[in-house]
């Protein structure tokens, strides 16, 4: 049995099963976690989402900014941005199944056999694993709560408040810890949060720095697979971290990790046909 991490799949379902046949996957014995990000932009979202939904039993998956963006339009929340690729998913006959599958993913896993954990964008500096933990499942929580799950969608969007605050309640609160665990790449020593600037490492505007580069960051040493900032390449050079998103869907790779090896592989997506 092995265990394996992947990037952003962004709906780019070939370099994922070129990875997949290379390490000879097999979701009987195997297991593949997923960073977020599942879909859009990619040009084959509806199927990468019906090849994830057909060996669900085999993923761990937390979920990214791409995949909260296509729960609100699937319930009517929030229209389809002008770059989408989620109108298929939308008129498919089994939208619904696959939708009420994804909103059932967590925002953050820890493995506590091997002492890992599993996000889409980062931590936030200032809290703890256990946490961490404990703010990811109020926001899961109110995914998986129908009565719930409109006003959360409702509330999601937005920069505002840029900073954690522990008396933060309601929608703003659950806002907040959205965005640390699904778009945050800046912050301040503070943790506010800078969610404009997305380029490489030294693109932070000034007072700012990666999430992880702060030395008082509470998770400091803790091993954390994550994905969402393209523009680093797969590349981390902080110890225990591993960034994944290579930027498949912008025309760079798929990275795949064994996660007890460390061992990676990648698939160049400009040699796959799509």
């Amino acid at each position: 049995m092995a265990t394996y991490a992947v990037g952003d799949l962004q709906g780019c379902l070939q370099p994922l099963k070129c990875l997949l046949e290379r390490v000879a996957f097999d979701p009987a014995k195997d297991r593949l976690w997923l960073v977020g990000d599942l879909v859009n932009r990619g040009p084959q979202s509806l199927e990468t989402l019906r090849y994830l939904y057909a060996m669900r039993e085999a993923l761990v998956c937390v979920l990214g900014n791409h995949d909260l963006h296509l729960i609100a339009v699937a319930h009517s929340i929030e229209r389809l941005k002008k770059n989408d690729t989620l109108r298929e998913i939308i008129d498919a006959p089994d939208c619904a199944e696959l939708i009420d599958w994804l909103r059932r993913q967590k925002l953050m896993h820890y493995d506590e056999e091997r002492d890992i954990a599993l996000v889409h964008a980062g931590i936030a500096p200032q809290w703890t694993l256990r946490k961490a933990l404990k703010r990811a499942a109020e926001v899961e929580e109110a995914l998986r709560d129908d009565a719930r799950l409109p006003l959360f969608l409702e509330g999601m969007y937005g920069n505002e408040p840029a900073r954690w605050d522990g008396d933060l309640h309601g929608v703003t609160r659950l806002r907040v810890i959205t965005n640390y665990f699904t778009r945050m790449r800046f912050c301040a020593e503070d943790g506010t949060l800078d969610l404009k600037s997305k380029e490489g490492l030294d693109s932070a505007p000034p007072g700012y720095a990666p999430w992880f580069a702060w030395p008082q960051r509470r998770t400091r040493g803790q091993k954390i697979v994550f994905g969402h900032w393209a523009a680093l390449e797969g590349h981390c050079d902080e110890p225990g971290l591993f960034a994944l998103d290579s930027g498949c869907v912008w025309g760079g790779a798929m990275t795949l990790m064994n996660i007890d090896s460390g061992e990676k592989l990648r698939c160049d997506c400009k040699e796959i046909a799509r």
